[in-house]
């Protein structure tokens, strides 16, 4: 008797690669990238600006497609959030979360009951009548968060969205990211130019090496969860990635 494997990925990659423009004006973001996303793992992607990692996340959401290779999210919801809220100025913080609920196709009988989970979710009851010129930056990252919730997904790619925010803050929301993350059984794919929060946050850390976008290393954190960006373990294996990137700055990897 057979039998069959069956491929457990939430997300898989199959010798994905992007070219922009044509012929010898074309330039090549992404080469033969291969990739497995194990259903409920949180992905960081970390390398220098031009390395494709934005690229890589748009064609896994179906924004972009590749020129050659195959992405197979195997039928599953999929939402991102971007480094900006992007949040509607005239509209307040429920009136934003529903129109992600409507553009999802949730019933309106719906919207206020899910509109109210959201909002405990990410920790923004008693804002909702507010508009996004009285809200922090991190508030606003809430909002857009739960906009991306809203969606009902199963994976959740996620472009730098807490890249402007101050220590303090961002500290806060990485707490509650993984809170999320754990409490929904989502998959995350996290990209970042900050190596301890890729260590802070991931299962696994993908080092991604520019011209052209590629894969360069796969490292497994193994590290207790929850973590913190100062915890001694997190700063041993930033330090590790830290080298890598320095190696690639000063041309030491080809």
């Amino acid at each position: 008797m057979t039998t069959m494997m069956v491929d457990e990925s939430a997300v898989r990659l199959d010798a994905v690669s992007k070219i922009f423009g044509n012929g010898l004006n074309g330039t090549q973001a992404l080469a033969s990238v291969d990739l497995s996303v194990r259903e409920g793992e949180f992905v960081c992607f970390l390398g220098r600006s031009g390395c494709g990692k934005s690229t890589l996340l748009s064609i896994i959401a179906g924004l972009d497609v590749p020129t050659e290779g195959r992405v197979d999210v195997g039928g599953r919801r999929v939402a991102m959030m971007f480094q900006d809220a992007n949040l509607f100025p005239w509209l307040t913080v429920a009136e934003n979360i529903k129109l992600a609920l409507r553009l999802s196709g949730i019933p309106k009988d719906d919207w206020d009951r899910r509109t109210g989970e959201l909002l405990n979710i990410v920790r923004l009851r008693g804002l909702e009548k507010m508009r996004p010129h009285e809200l922090s930056g991190g508030m606003r990252q809430r909002v857009a968060l739960a906009r991306s919730l809203a969606q009902e997904c199963d994976v959740l790619l996620m472009d730098e969205p807490f890249a402007a925010l101050d220590a303090i803050t961002r500290d806060a929301l990485h707490n509650e990211l993984e809170r999320i993350w754990l409490e929904r059984s989502l998959t995350i794919l996290f990209v970042t130019h900050n190596v301890r929060e890729a260590v802070r946050l991931g299962d696994r850390v993908v080092l991604m090496h520019p011209a052209p976008g590629r894969i360069s290393r796969e490292m497994e954190v193994e590290l207790s969860r929850p973590r913190r960006m100062d915890d001694a373990e997190v700063a041993v294996r930033a330090a590790v990635l830290h080298a890598e990137l320095d190696d690639q700055i000063i041309g030491g990897e080809n």
